[in-house]
């Protein structure tokens, strides 16, 4: 750069500029260098912890207002829970199952509008596609459901004939709840639920696909929770574009590239430097120092907080216990060619429900059944998948040596995808290719205690920390599936990083 800037200089002036004294010119020299350590100083307006789909959004967001924003991500993969690997040649997706909140083109209400909106991004950009059809699969009950609220409506009144004007009551309550989960509420959603309708068999088909897809808390989850949860899944509905959670990622990192926002991969924190109440800088783990206005956290509120300096926070929250495995069984055929037509299964196959951390390395009595391959995609997917996720034990995995893990991987899996062909067809002789994560896959990609998917039991929908300029995005802040975590990283970029700016236009 001295080059350069010496190069536009005439030789005469160039030359006379050595014949200076000598205190003269190395004042200008320092001068200089201060200059230009102010140019390169790594003091930003935002420092973002964490590429996941939140992090990446508010840094869209900040970006978009012309804040220097800096994420910081600790692999060399983005998207945290929703990522993806290559192995063997094939394309996996970690964590997406499909894209919840779904609404056709043009609809101008509800989360993934708003997130279009806010990030100035095109509707197409995302190349989501609509599910084939879903079902919530009981021994002796199932219930379809689509996109259309209609479909699962006439489900539930034609297996539980008596509840029809409770539920309908139940709909109306639901919709009218806050819709974008702004504030928390501790209101037992079962408890609520109950107030409509009394059947044990109906409640626990509504909370089955909602707490799989949401619950951080054991057996229930509070009625914001449930109301966001049910819109989600039952009111606007699933979508998933043909190339998986990477397209969503690669669009997201190119626009907050685009926008001059700066990405740093296989970049750990190692601590969150406190002063006065007020984060004083950001200290890596290689012992750099980073300096910013503000932090934004989407690593998790317990996680978060074990990096700060100062009294430990965590005990005011304990952390999340609920994990899952996930086997993914690649096939030579399509799912539908072996009569499987369902995008999603929602299944359990014992009395009563049971959504809690089990006892043994996972529990086999209900689980998730999904199929990549069952949208309305305008063409063909490659290869068939069936995707099987059940409820673990971290701890019991954890404790594991690396032999033992890798033979208990061995034999959950014939397990967890046997559990499956009761709801579903048998496509075990299909199978060409398996692969599977267990709750320590999700502990190392994520950092959640116990492997927790959706992290502690009590949320923080404020996102804000006992320090006056660190906020958090993400799971903890209350969010949870690819449009929640999108709409957390906006909410608080808006509600707290913004404030200045946007008020002051």
């Amino acid at each position: 750069m001295r080059g350069g800037w010496c190069a536009l200089r005439s030789r005469k002036r160039l030359n006379s500029a050595f014949t200076l004294p000598p205190s003269t010119f190395n004042f200008q020299l320092s001068t200089l260098d201060s200059r230009l350590s102010t140019l390169n100083s790594q003091m930003y307006d935002t420092i973002i912890i964490g590429a996941g789909m939140s992090g990446l959004a508010a840094g869209i967001r900040l970006a978009h207002f012309e804040q220097r924003v800096c994420i910081l991500e600790r692999h060399n993969v983005i998207g945290g829970l929703n990522s993806f690997y290559r192995q063997g040649g094939r394309n996996y997706d970690v964590g997406l199952h499909a894209v919840t909140n779904f609404t056709p083109k043009g609809t101008k209400r509800g989360p993934l509008a708003r997130l279009l909106r806010q990030l100035r991004l095109g509707w197409d950009e995302l190349g989501l596609v609509p599910q084939v059809g879903s079902q919530v699969a009981y021994p002796d009950v199932r219930l379809n459901f689509s996109n259309d609220l209609e479909l699962f409506t006439s489900e539930v009144n034609r297996h539980f004939p008596r509840e029809k004007d409770n539920f309908q009551r139940l709909l109306g309550q639901v919709a009218d709840y806050d819709q974008l989960g702004a504030s928390g509420s501790d209101r037992s959603a079962r408890g609520v639920v109950g107030g409509f309708t009394r059947d044990p068999l109906l409640i626990d088909m509504l909370f089955c696909p909602l707490l799989y897809y949401g619950g951080a808390r054991e057996h229930d989850m509070d009625f914001n929770q449930f109301s966001i949860m049910f819109r989600a899944i039952f009111m606007e509905g699933l979508a998933r574009p043909l190339a998986g959670v990477r397209l969503i990622l690669k669009k997201l990192v190119r626009k907050f590239k685009a926008l001059g926002g700066e990405l740093r991969l296989r970049t750990g924190v190692g601590r969150i430097a406190a002063r006065n109440g007020t984060v004083e800088k950001v200290v890596l783990e290689d012992g750099t120092e980073l300096e910013a206005r503000r932090v934004l956290s989407s690593a998790g509120w317990r996680e978060t907080m074990r990096l700060c300096d100062g009294v430990d926070q965590t005990a005011r929250q304990p952390p999340g216990r609920l994990s899952f495995i996930e086997t993914i069984s690649v096939l030579d055929t399509q799912p539908q060619a072996l009569g499987h037509k369902h995008t999603i299964v929602f299944f359990n196959n014992s009395e009563k429900f049971s959504y809690e951390k089990p006892d043994a390395l996972a529990d086999l009595r209900s689980g998730v059944i999904c199929s990549p391959n069952n949208f309305v995609y305008d063409r063909p997917v490659a290869e068939g998948v069936m995707r099987t996720t059940a409820l673990a034990n971290y701890d019991r995995w954890a404790e594991l040596d690396e032999q033992s893990y890798r033979l208990e991987k061995l034999r959950w899996y014939d397990r967890v995808v046997a559990s499956a062909v009761r709801f579903v067809p048998d496509f075990r002789s299909s199978v060409i290719e398996t692969d599977m994560f267990t709750p320590t896959t999700i502990r190392r990609f994520t950092g959640h205690e116990n492997g927790a998917v959706y992290g502690a039991p009590k949320k923080r929908y404020d996102g804000r920390t006992h320090l006056e300029n660190l906020f958090i995005c993400g799971t903890d802040q209350g969010m949870v599936g690819i449009i929640g975590a999108i709409v957390s990283g906006i909410t608080i970029a808006n509600q707290h990083l913004l404030k200045e700016v946007v008020s002051g236009q």
